[in-house]
């Protein structure tokens, strides 16, 4: 996969994470066991949201247009995105656990690409953005597996 510039990236993310909402919402209506059912039906919410908010940072009403359009020195280093891929293409929901694991794996991998980024940026607030954008996977990592145990303990 090759990305010119910052938003390039910043729309494949967000078409990523569509593609695991839908996949956790198609998991869903597929799925037997209600608390199962109800988990993916979680995740894949917040999938949708992840999405949305990638996709608000082009019409928030900040000025990300200098990091938005910044080009990549080497845009062939970047491991993850085929990594991901593979995981969206080979995902199995059969267990809150195994979704769980999915969505934080996806989700750590993405915080990896955009910590990778930030140590690439070549001015101050592209670091600073993919900095926030790798802290709020973090967070989002947490809020799940928080957020899945409850699952698992009803």
């Amino acid at each position: 996969m090759r990305y010119n510039q910052v938003k390039d990236l910043v729309v494949w993310a967000a078409d990523f994470h569509a593609r695991m909402a839908k996949q956790f919402s198609d998991a869903a209506e597929n799925a037997d066991a209600e608390r199962l059912k109800m988990a993916l039906t979680y995740l894949a919410n917040r999938e949708l949201r992840m999405k949305t908010g990638l996709e608000d940072i082009f019409s928030d009403g900040s000025d990300h247009r200098d990091v938005l359009n910044t080009w990549f020195d080497d845009p062939t280093d970047f491991p993850h995105p085929p990594k991901l891929e593979k995981l969206a293409e080979s995902a199995g929901y059969d267990s809150v656990d195994v979704a769980m694991k999915t969505a934080t794996e996806a989700h750590k991998t993405l915080q990896a690409l955009y910590e990778h980024r930030a140590e690439k940026a070549v001015i101050e607030p592209e670091e600073e953005f993919f900095t926030s954008l790798a802290e709020g996977h973090e967070a989002e990592v947490r809020r799940i597996v928080m957020s899945l145990e409850e699952f698992t303990d009803l």
